[in-house]
């Protein structure tokens, strides 16, 4: 062999040796990654992620002698003044305008029954699980519960198996429009009917006409409390008619009116301060989000519409009114601006923590399966936030979007009050919120009181967001869970 051959046997293999050892070193850094964001069959949501306390007091996770999350119980000695059996099936239904789903339903419907009480009342609702395979629960959408009754399978409580029941008991303490929903698969079990309505009524409130307008998207078929179609509903010239709208899908809703003004009385059960009329302006509805718009049916003969999108519509006045034709507002009622403004209640002004939730979205692994994930403050699933409170703060947060979509955060247990959008502070009624839109490239700043002790989900209520990762935990000092995501019940939540 000459010298020059050898020369080039020699750089050859030197290239080759090379490329095998740079192959070598992505299989195995790719390798390294799909392993770390593997999550275990069986985990505590105490265990995900990093502690982040907000610049308040440093605490570890657990405390000997610390509450259990279930210990964090409503009454369970008094006597209910309304008590509720819901019963959950797998089967086939009939929406309220004839066309038939196969899904969820509770005493055979979907929406389930709407739970009335009043404020003050102690409500008790037994959940019976006859035939939904992967287990169920009841989480009260908006209602700030005992933690023990919150309905989150692996975090609040055990999913029901079938043939297994679970009480929850809370006393109704603040009147508004909600609903409730299973928070077992509930990416699945609610798109598929496993929620209804809940309406606290005032104590000791003037008689008012009300209709409830619970929206919903079957197949494919845009519903208001599960019929299609415009549905009229008969009311008398002049009258105020309250309109209870739920957003049930996981998407935002844009709600418009025509043929009479409007006020948008209530969102989120909180009460709007001093509301004022409202024309030619929509109202958008974060998914699972709520608002209570208040409208005169018009004196001589006409009729207001509120349509929901889609081909949806209710349309209130005389039988014989004619039907106004369909609203196209492109504007939104801006809830930084609008009411007038009134004490919180709390001073955010010298807060005892500061979070930062930054929400985007970077390819990588989400449990050993490659992809393009949400990711919040820069990490994936399960490497999230647990944000950390003491009884008794007032903590601000402020999240910011960059992930090229719209979430609407829902933080458990508790509202939020906006204090600023994009740095721009508001200035009409306190908007209290459970559910709170962060469009892409916007930011807000939100404030909370810390008076509600437990393990909290702060989550997307896109559902199927959730299930890819955006889910985060607020945790009190000292309260731990003794319930596990996965294990014997197969807990599941999103």
């Amino acid at each position: 062999m000459t010298a020059a051959r050898g020369r080039w046997w020699t750089s050859r293999w030197l290239r080759l040796t090379a490329a095998i050892a740079v192959t070598a070193g992505i299989v195995g850094t790719v390798g390294w990654f799909w392993f770390d964001s593997r999550v275990p069959s069986t985990y505590s949501v105490m265990d995900m992620g990093y502690l982040d306390y907000g610049g308040g007091p440093a605490t570890g996770h657990v405390h000997p002698g610390g509450t259990s999350v279930a210990d964090l119980t409503g009454s369970r000695d008094d006597a209910a003044d309304v008590a509720v059996t819901l019963t959950a099936r797998q089967e086939e239904f009939a929406l309220g305008s004839g066309e038939q789903v196969t899904g969820y339903t509770l005493n055979h419907t979907s929406p389930g029954p709407t739970i009335q009480v009043t404020e003050g009342e102690l409500l008790e609702v037994t959940l019976v699980n006859e035939s939904v395979p992967d287990g169920a629960t009841l989480h009260w959408h908006g209602v700030d519960v005992p933690n023990a009754e919150d309905g989150v399978a692996g975090v609040t409580q055990d999913a029901v198996p079938v043939g297994g029941q679970y009480v929850y008991r809370f006393r109704a303490e603040d009147p508004g429009s909600y609903w409730y929903h299973s928070h077992q698969v509930s990416h699945e079990q609610v798109r598929r009917g496993l929620f209804g309505a809940l309406v606290i009524a005032p104590r000791d409130a003037e008689p008012e006409r009300e209709e409830l307008a619970v929206v919903h998207t079957y197949d494919g078929r845009r519903t208001i409390s599960g019929h299609t179609g415009v549905r009229r509903v008969e009311a008398a010239a002049g009258e105020q008619v309250r309109v209870r709208v739920v957003n049930t899908d996981n998407g935002s809703l844009r709600v418009s009116l025509s043929g009479a003004p409007y006020r948008v009385a209530a969102l989120d059960a909180r009460d709007i301060h001093e509301p004022t009329e409202v024309t030619d302006q929509a109202v958008l509805l974060a998914a699972g989000g709520r608002a209570d718009l208040v409208l005169t049916v018009p004196a001589g003969g006409g009729a207001a519409r509120v349509d929901i999108g889609a081909g949806a519509a209710l349309v209130l006045g005389p039988a014989e009114a004619p039907e106004p034709p369909a609203a196209e507002h492109d504007p939104t009622v801006d809830l930084l601006s609008y009411g007038s403004p009134a004490p919180l209640g709390f001073d955010p002004a010298a807060p005892d923590r500061r979070f930062e939730l930054r929400i985007g979205r970077r390819p990588g692994f989400l449990d050993g399966r490659p992809g393009l994930w949400w990711t919040m403050n820069g990490k994936l699933f399960p490497e999230v936030p647990m944000y950390v409170v003491r009884e008794g703060d007032v903590a601000i947060m402020t999240i910011s979007n960059s992930s090229g979509d719209v979430h609407p955060m829902h933080l458990h247990g508790h509202h939020v009050v906006v204090l600023s959008r994009n740095g721009e502070p508001a200035t009409g009624s306190p908007w209290r919120t459970d559910s709170l839109d962060v469009d892409d490239g916007e930011s807000y700043e939100v404030a909370f009181q810390a008076d509600n002790p437990g393990v909290w989900m702060d989550h997307c209520h896109n559902l199927p967001h959730a299930v890819e990762g955006m889910i985060t935990h607020l945790m009190y000092e000292g309260v731990t869970t003794p319930y596990l995501v996965g294990g014997e019940p197969d807990n599941q939540p999103e």
